[in-house]
């Protein structure tokens, strides 16, 4: 190659051409990112083909302790000693239709239970969006993304990243599926609205940067991050865990908004990105969701923004994509387009087998395979898994015991709160005491609002507080508040993500509004509730449905904070993207 290169220069020279430039030199790969690799590919030689298939499943776990005599038991044995998964995701039972919060040091001796059958470390994942505290009790209790967002505090994003790094590493979580990259832009989302920090791309992208750098700042607590749902979930208004939503944009609008967080997280150095199951026709005019479109993962994804991480799915449990393709069909679909790991396979078994048959039949490439089990290998050296796969038991509770922490996620929540309309002055309360404290956690037997009652009637005895649901009829409803003609004001403060209020809630809003009792709309979750009540007399909104979101709530109602938030996303009829009064504390907590 030298001496065809010398001549090439010399018969340049002679017939009066300028030389051609030497072929660029490829970058010199990090020392340690090369070690990784290296490992990576030497585990990579041991495995047959069917345990490279099963090195990019991630399956379920609740976080408990089956007994082994249990079919529970005997179903995690199979996974990992026979099919050879490549990991776990830790998700939350769900009973009565309210998630179950997994107590920390029962998870962390499942997880060590799991790991001592694994030949091969398995990776852990979970969605601690905002922490573990989205799935585990005890931790600490991040507000949701939104807040971040109304607060305008990129260095406590960083923070959270940080704590959230640390928290999942103690628990025996090395992949946490966060930041939330979408932008929420539209009102209807059911499924997305105060996961996201707002809908200004840019400042998503700036949050999202900064979660990022947070979380791989301590060396000591190494973690992957992912951001998600590309190619953007924020312009939708249906669920995907129960349909297929579309986002129904042209191809430069979302190159223009939608994809501006995740080129920022593939700046910062997020190790994976999530798929949406959504249709994007101006992406893939195919029809086909993104999570199997190639056009949309390895086209623009890896391609056009460079994205050279992991690739991996939402939960192939979700609806979105099982009401298209069958288990097994979903997989290899995925696998095609240029996804790498298959996240929550229904069946890991089903989807293992019809992988398998794809790349016997030669409808998969091997190469497509072998790269995608050396990235997942890779990624459990980076972490340190080859090193040591248990979680240290003893020092959990150390680990999670930080006032630190408490005060950082209590600090933003404070600074999240927003007041958009404030008629007659009504906040801050000018006697709480003769004030009615209405909580709707819009579902029974939901532990949304006992701090907000619990915090209010600490520092307002007398106060009328009443909790409510979307299943009381009028009647029932009107009985529970009694006679609002003898509240100073009425707070009505809901905690629902739904884009509308259920049952019969809203026309009781309505009532109480258009009586001559001041009524305070406060929301905790989706802010754009308020839409259908023009004539409420003020509204506070949180983003925020953690116990940190009421602590705040009160506090600002009383007059015990300053109110120095900022509207992340415009509400129709109310506010614009960056409205937000601002009251000095008139009472300040000593």
């Amino acid at each position: 190659m030298r001496l065809l290169s010398a001549a090439a220069a010399l018969c340049a020279m002679l017939i009066g051409l300028p030389a051609a430039d030497p072929a660029p030199k490829p970058p010199k790969l990090d020392p340690k990112i090369a070690a990784e690799r290296r490992a990576a590919q030497s585990l990579l030689k041991s495995l047959s083909l069917r345990d490279r298939v099963g090195q990019l499943v991630v399956a379920i776990s609740y976080g408990n302790v089956p007994s082994t005599q249990s079919t529970e038991y005997m179903q995690f044995r199979h996974w990992i000693r026979d099919l050879h998964i490549g990991g776990i995701i830790v998700i939350n039972h769900v009973q009565y239709g309210l998630l179950r919060y997994i107590d920390p040091h029962v998870m962390a001796l499942s997880l060590n239970n799991l790991q001592k059958m694994s030949k091969i470390p398995l990776i852990i994942g979970a969605d601690f969006e905002r922490g573990a505290s989205m799935r585990v009790s005890d931790t600490t209790k991040f507000p949701y993304a939104m807040a971040y967002g109304a607060a305008r505090d990129l260095d406590a994003t960083r923070v959270a990243g940080l704590i959230t790094a640390r928290e999942a590493r103690a628990l025996g979580v090395q992949w946490v599926f966060a930041p939330d990259a979408d932008v929420q832009n539209n009102p209807a989302n059911p499924v997305i609205n105060i996961r996201a920090y707002g809908e200004n791309p840019d400042d998503v992208a700036a949050h999202v940067a900064a979660f990022i750098d947070g979380a791989h700042s301590d060396p000591k607590n190494v973690v992957l991050l992912s951001a998600k749902h590309f190619p953007g979930h924020g312009d939708t208004d249906t669920d995907s865990h129960s349909d297929l939503p579309t986002l129904d944009a042209a191809a430069d609008r979302i190159r223009a908004v939608e994809m501006k967080p995740f080129q920022a997280a593939i700046a910062h150095g997020v190790d994976s990105i999530m798929t949406a199951h959504i249709m994007a026709p101006a992406l893939d005019s195919a029809g086909v969701p993104s999570t199997v479109s190639r056009k949309v993962l390895t086209g623009l994804l890896r391609e056009e923004l460079g994205f050279q991480g992991i690739i991996v799915t939402d939960a192939l449990t979700m609806a979105g994509i099982r009401k298209v393709y069958g288990d097994g069909e979903a997989a290899v679909r995925a696998l095609e387009a240029g996804a790498d790991v298959l996240l929550a396979p229904p069946n890991p078994e089903v989807a293992i087998r019809a992988v398998v048959a794809a790349v016997e039949k030669g409808r998969i490439p091997r190469r497509r395979i072998d790269d995608a089990a050396e990235k997942v290998l890779q990624a459990k050296v980076h972490v340190g898994l080859m090193k040591n796969k248990l979680v240290d038991l003893d020092a959990i509770s150390a680990a999670l015991d930080s006032k630190e922490a408490e005060a950082h996620a209590q600090s933003v929540a404070d600074r999240a709160v927003t007041l958009v309309r404030n008629e007659q002055n009504v906040v801050p309360l000018a006697a709480p005491d003769k004030a009615c404290l209405v909580a709707s956690s819009g579902i029974r037997l939901s532990s949304f609002g006992q701090k907000l009652a619990e915090e209010f009637h600490k520092r307002a005895p007398h106060a009328r507080v009443v909790f409510v649901d979307n299943v009381l009829p009028p009647v029932a409803l009107d009985a529970v508040l009694g006679d609002p003609s003898t509240c100073s004001a009425i707070v009505f403060a809901t905690f629902t993500t739904n884009p509308l209020l259920k049952g019969d809630l809203a026309p009781f809003v309505q009532k109480l509004s258009e009586g001559p009792v001041p009524v305070v709309f406060v929301s905790l979750g989706n802010p754009y509730l308020v839409t259908p009540f023009p004539k409420v007399a003020a509204y506070m909104a949180a983003f925020n449905a953690a116990p940190t979101g009421e602590i705040a709530v009160v506090k600002a109602l009383l007059g015990e904070i300053a109110i120095t938030g900022k509207l992340p996303v415009s509400i129709p009829d109310f506010g614009q993207y960056g409205d937000g009064l601002q009251l000095p504390a008139s009472h300040p907590a000593h």
